[in-house]
């Protein structure tokens, strides 16, 4: 198949310094969100989440919705899955959970009643598609029915599929329920990666569904990749982007596979032995780099990459990029309302998390309640240093006067601290620095989070977790 990204050449924006990363990658967050989820506390509940609804309300509700859709059923266990999922061919357990994921939809649909419209729906798991084609119908029908959604021209309305569990005309099925986005868990292509991560799809089952989404009509194709597997090298990792690009997806994320078996029981059927080593890794990454430029593909953050002509490059572009739980996003200023086990909302200045286990979710339903068990609400100081590093996350630059403008600060002297630790990766080349605008150099977008932890005034507290430290991933 013929590379087709549809795209004119593309100056890379990114660019790759091996000594500059083994200097300075360390554990740090991905900035989902700040505060970040560790600093939720069991202080905030139902109340105050109402409260949060309420003062949205108050304020004339300006925003759009984004919702959020949790379904934690897998058919099998991929070892490397750091997800919240729940392995089951129990198909009756999914029958209960929509019962209870139903009530809780029509509790979140009251709260936003005449409130504004959905522009946003994703979603996410385990396997969403675990769900029958009706069980799916029946759930839509009832998202419809408490939420007010944009047309299909206007809104943006993703799923996340395992091959393995549609066939093409599931695939057409979905398109025909409403979703305009889909993206699809590959990892890796070689047969020896796969059977050592157990997960065995092959080639032509995946670009089959490719094709039958492109052929439904959907909006935007996304593929999923991940270095540092068990058994990967530069000769299979190369192999594997030959195929993706080949097969021309609008964006692609290749995520740095997180080794942490003490913390997720899975990754403990991996073989230590067989992981690449950590300089092998590091060439992965700098060939996933140079092939997805090289081949038209736009470096947006983190772990994205995007056709120039995607909505998520375009709006990069324009400055209206942002970033929540779902990753990457075009609706920059949508209240996030999320459903389903462990779910995490941020409505207002608030974050709030679902129960995470499913008999406590059910037990709060039950009891008619939101089955909140955590959150945050966040200060003047929270709020101001979520926007910056909600700016340097997508747009790789700041505004130093805009914000002095927004906020009641002189920056110098309100991050007299932060500016010390600033000069300091400066000189590493991460960074320009003035009186008017960080800019955030084309060797530090891969270190974008090493910058962005300057601003996290939380991550030399104390925390209460023990295996807290072990939470967070290489920022490389």
């Amino acid at each position: 198949m013929a590379v087709a990204t549809n795209a004119v050449p593309v100056i890379p924006n990114v660019q790759f310094d091996a000594p500059l990363i083994r200097k300075l990658s360390q554990q740090g967050p991905r900035y989902t969100s700040y505060p970040t989820a560790d600093r939720f506390n069991e202080a905030f509940g139902m109340g105050d989440y109402l409260q949060a609804v309420n003062n949205v309300r108050a304020m004339g509700a300006r925003n759009p919705i984004s919702l959020y859709v949790h379904i934690p059923f897998c058919d099998k266990l991929c070892y490397y899955c750091a997800c919240n999922k729940i392995i089951t061919k129990n198909r009756s357990k999914a029958e209960v959970y929509l019962t209870y994921l139903k009530r809780e939809i029509e509790m979140q649909g009251k709260l936003f009643a005449d409130m504004n419209t959905v522009e946003q729906l994703h979603f996410g798991g385990g396997t969403p598609t675990y769900l029958s084609h009706e069980q799916m119908g029946e759930l839509l029908a009832h998202l419809h029915k408490w939420f007010r959604f944009a047309p299909d021209e206007a809104g943006e309305y993703s799923i996340e599929i395992d091959p393995r569990t549609v066939s093409p005309e599931r695939i057409h099925a979905l398109r025909s329920q409403g979703f305009n986005r889909i993206s699809f868990g590959v990892q890796d292509f070689d047969p020896d990666v796969q059977k050592a991560v157990n997960r065995i799809q092959s080639e032509e089952l995946t670009l089959g569904v490719m094709n039958a989404a492109r052929e439904a009509g959907f909006r935007s194709i996304s593929i999923d990749l991940i270095y540092g597997l068990p058994k990967q090298n530069l000769v299979t990792m190369n192999q594997t982007l030959a195929k993706v690009i080949a097969a021309s997806p609008d964006r692609i994320s290749i995520y740095n596979y997180a080794h942490m078996p003490a913390l997720f029981k899975s990754q403990r059927r991996i073989a230590e032995e067989d992981l690449p080593s950590a300089e092998t890794k590091l060439d992965m990454l700098s060939l996933c780099i140079k092939r997805l430029t090289d081949a038209g593909y736009v470096y947006i953050g983190m772990d994205h990459f995007a056709k120039p002509n995607d909505d998520l490059a375009i709006a990069q572009r324009q400055g209206r990029l942002h970033r929540n739980f779902q990753g990457y996003s075009t609706h920059a200023e949508a209240e996030m309302v999320s459903v389903g086990v462990s779910a995490i909302s941020a409505v207002g200045s608030t974050y709030s998390q679902n129960e995470k286990t499913l008999e406590a979710y059910y037990e709060r339903i039950e009891q008619g309640e939101l089955p909140i068990v955590r959150g945050t609400k966040l200060n003047v100081d929270d709020l101001l240093r979520r926007i910056i590093i909600q700016k340097l996350m997508c747009n790789f630059e700041l505004s130093i006067r805009s914000l002095e403008l927004a906020y009641p600060i002189t920056f110098a002297n309100y991050f007299e601290k932060e500016l010390a630790k600033l000069r300091e990766l400066e000189i590493d080349g991460l960074l320009t620095l003035d009186e008017d605008w960080l800019t955030v150099t084309p060797k530090g977008r891969l270190l974008i989070r090493n910058i962005c932890m300057v601003f996290d005034r939380y991550l030399g507290m104390k925390r209460e977790e023990p295996l807290q430290r072990l939470r967070y991933s290489k920022t490389i």
